[in-house]
């Protein structure tokens, strides 16, 4: 029922409805239905049906609406009102209106100052059109004016209308938007037809639905229809009542966005849909399986009563949702089984990388006591070495030995602490640290967990990661690791933590001192030819389609690659240097579709590659006075170095040049000041030194140079300088000396050697504490060399100075 003042259509609509109030329940008499005309002016109206005895205003606004009522207006003022059966319609044709209507008569007309005519008239009977007329300057037709025959008062007919009283009384009393008043003049009406036609014009229904009312003339079935819709009207009323009166305690504490967000829940719950129960009973049986401590038990429990609380709608939903969803996500005290078979892994570790012994010792000592004890913090490794040797390779490779999962996690270029820690939910954004991150991924409480490029870590106004990792791998503290986000301590005792470096002095002294360090030197050549032999050569096959094609390449072969198409530690060259050589040979094998067999010759390698990029003619030439061969290291592994010293005449003064850092000025200055307190041990005028300028300079000048180990290289240059006499050919050296002529140690000691050997050197002058370094490397791999150990910078003279 409705009985507020209705707008039907656009704001250009001709016709707004208003209330509709009784004007009385009088019918025409006879003598009233033969002054109707025959021929009848029509209105059509939008959304709108009009009963007979039925008062209502109508806004006119359309040029033959307005025509229609004049014209109306002129002869009796009675006019023929239908309904529109397109309501779109602004100018309907005689196929867009009804039939039948009601003839209307006029009571008052207002015009409006918008030109629009508001116009009250009575409905008085209904018609039936049998012919239209005309429809220009207004439609006109004949019409048969149509006769109410009220059906016998019997026990049926009674007790319908008694229900059609009941209901609409009921749909007054429970709807909050009608006046009581209402209800007053419901009660007032006696006319049965009358009360029909009042309460169908009231009716919160379709026009096409009133429109079918009006057209049944038998009023038993006309009864029968409108007590349906009085039915569906009044379930619609109380079932808004219903989700009104759920919600209404809560209005005055509430927002109307809460309140909106009450109503929606009420509905669903109406139409049986459920809310966030679904989600919560999900986590609640996740969470039976979890062996998780007695805080993290208690704040998930907290957590999901909280979450029971919230609407799914709210932002705070989605942040408890995603943090109970990692609490259930991470590996509480699951764990992979670790093999403990040593041989086993032993062969595993083999297989994947050639020599590396010292790293394939500890792990498999590791795996010993965890089998013997059953329990065991995991050690912190670090792996240092130059690049391309395999260092995060190898963790992989250890992963699959012991049979646990692997994770990687690179650290080069971070900057931001809580990357590691993570952030405070309270941010928006919010994540866990990569830490927890990567357990949640691999779903394993004892990982081995690689922490790849350590050395390179930021360190700026942002923040200091590294003093991030001190707690990640101290073994005491990281069995209650904190993480931001997760606010609950976490253990990671069980994990497997190795690190990779390529260079010490970068690493902070505290995290440095955390770390169990394993130093990995560079690859001998006969060390890259059996790497290049069983992993390098047939991954490059696979990786160029030739898996099936046969193809030989000697030792000769590769050793002419390695020592002349790369200077490296590692392999990484050497691979790419393969990988140029497969794709000159797949381009060979498409061309010439029979050949399945290559063999690669050191010509053809030339001619695959060009000419070698390397050679040892720099150090095989004889040097004239003045001019040492020194050993350095660098991160990418060891380097031949020369030192050549010049003399002219001058006031005795001291030029260094090649880019040489502060340490290695103060050893040429110590070699010097050493020189001149020996000159007669090696017949040498001390006059000399006040005359002549000596000049000494480190070819590659673009290229940093440091360090104390150019020490005995350099004076033994300016040695060849001042006494004229030659340095031995293919003699290489390296050692520290002080002012008082004695040579001490220096480190790098394998990646130097190597390097040496790769040139072509065959003798090397090395400090006597240095030895032990020369016994740790395979003596296959310094074959050929000579080695002489001295103590003081003397012994290094006799030996290097021709006589």
């Amino acid at each position: 029922m409705n009985f507020n003042r209705q707008s039907f259509g656009n704001s250009d609509d001709e016709i707004d409805i208003m209330p509709i109030v009784p004007l009385t329940e009088d019918e025409m008499t006879d003598e009233e239905k033969k002054s109707l005309p025959a021929h009848l002016v029509i209105l059509p109206l939008r959304n709108m049906v009009l009963f007979p005895n039925v008062v209502i205003p109508i806004t006119v606004s359309r040029e033959k609406s307005i025509n229609a009522l004049n014209e109306a207006e002129k002869n009796g003022k009675f006019i023929g009102v239908i309904s529109q059966t397109d309501s779109k319609s602004d100018d309907p044709k005689f196929k867009d209106i009804n039939t039948i209507g009601t003839v209307a008569q006029i009571i008052k007309q207002i015009r409006m100052p918008d030109n629009s005519i508001t116009v009250f008239m009575r409905g008085r009977l209904r018609f039936e059109v049998k012919e239209w007329i005309q429809d220009e300057p207004f439609f006109k037709a004949h019409v048969d004016y149509l006769e109410e025959h009220l059906p016998e008062m019997d026990q049926e007919f009674s007790a319908m209308e008694s229900s059609v009283r009941d209901f609409a009384e009921q749909i007054m009393q429970k709807s909050q938007n009608i006046p009581p008043e209402a209800t007053i003049v419901l009660k007032n009406i006696e006319n049965i037809s009358f009360l029909n036609h009042f309460i169908a014009s009231n009716l919160n229904c379709d026009s096409k639905e009133k429109q079918a009312l009006l057209e049944e003339s038998d009023f038993r079935k006309r009864t029968e229809a409108l007590l349906r819709l009085l039915q569906v009207e009044l379930q619609h009323v109380e079932l808004k009542n219903k989700i009104t009166n759920k919600t209404k305690g809560e209005l005055d504490k509430q927002q109307r966005e809460y309140f909106l967000n009450q109503q929606l829940k009420a509905i669903k719950d109406e139409l049986g849909g459920d809310t966030n129960d679904r989600e919560i009973k999900d986590l609640r049986k996740r969470a039976e399986s979890k062996k998780w401590s007695e805080a993290a038990k208690e704040m998930f429990q907290k957590g999901v009563e909280k979450l029971e609380r919230m609407h799914p709608s709210t932002p705070d939903y989605s942040i408890t949702y995603n943090h109970l969803d990692l609490m259930l996500d991470l590996p509480w005290d699951e764990y992979t089984q670790d093999v403990y078979d040593i041989k086993k892994a032993r062969k595993v570790l083999d297989n994947d990388h050639y020599g590396m012994d010292k790293i394939k010792d500890r792990i498999l000592e590791y795996l010993a006591v965890l089998k013997l004890k059953g329990d065991m913090k995991s050690p912190i490794l670090c792996f240092i070495g130059p690049p391309g040797i395999g260092k995060t390779s190898l963790g992989k490779s250890i992963a699959n030995a012991i049979g646990r999962k692997y994770v990687r996690f690179s650290l080069g270029g971070l900057h931001d602490e809580s990357e590691l820690r993570g952030h405070r939910k309270t941010y928006i954004g919010a994540m866990p640290g990569r830490v927890i991150q990567s357990l949640r991924k691999v779903k394993s409480g004892n990982p081995v967990f690689i922490l790849d490029e350590i050395d390179k870590i930021g360190r700026d106004f942002r923040g200091d990661p590294s003093s991030a990792l001190l707690e990640i791998l101290d073994p005491e503290q990281n069995h209650t690791f904190y993480d931001n986000y997760l606010e609950l301590e976490y253990d990671l005792s069980k994990v497997l933590f190795i690190a990779t470096a390529n260079s010490l002095s970068e690493i902070q002294p505290a995290l440095r001192d955390r770390l169990e360090i394993i130093d990995l030197s560079g690859y001998a050549v006969e060390e890259k030819t059996e790497i290049a032999k069983k992993h390098l050569i047939p991954k490059q096959k696979e990786a160029h389609g030739l898996k099936s094609f046969q193809i030989k390449m000697g030792n000769p072969v590769i050793v002419k690659l390695i020592q002349e198409y790369t200077r490296e530690s590692g392999v990484r060259e050497l691979e790419r240097q393969l990988a140029s050589v497969m794709r000159n040979l797949a381009m060979r094998a498409a061309m010439d579709e029979g050949t399945k067999e290559f063999e690669v010759s050191e010509a053809m390698v030339e001619e695959i590659l060009g000419k070698p990029k390397y050679t040892n003619d720099l150090f095989v030439k004889a040097n004239p006075p003045g001019v040492a061969i020194g050993l350095a290291w660098t991160y990418v592994g060891g380097e031949i170095l020369f030192i050549e010293s010049s003399l002219s005449k001058g006031k005795g003064g001291l030029t260094l040049t090649g880019n040489l850092g502060n340490v290695m000025k103060e050893s040429a200055s110590t070699a010097l000041s050493y020189l001149q307190a020996h000159a007669s041990l090696l017949n040498i005028n001390p006059e000399v030194f006040e005359t002549t300028n000596i000049h000494i300079h480190v070819p590659e000048g673009a290229v940093p140079k440091d360090g104390p180990s150019a020490g005995v290289t350099m004076l033994t240059a300016m040695s060849s300088a001042f006494t004229g006499r030659k340095v031995k050919p293919f003699l290489a050296m390296t050692g520290e000396i002080t002012l008082r002529g004695q040579v001490l140690p220096v480190g790098g000691i394998k990646e130097k050697i190597l390097a040496a050997k790769r040139a072509g050197m065959k003798e090397i002058v090395l400090c006597a504490q240095n030895e032990k370094d020369i016994l740790e490397i395979s003596p296959s791999y310094i074959k050929g060399l000579k080695f002489h150990y001295v103590h003081e910078m003397n012994e290094v003279l006799k030996i290097a100075l021709v006589k």
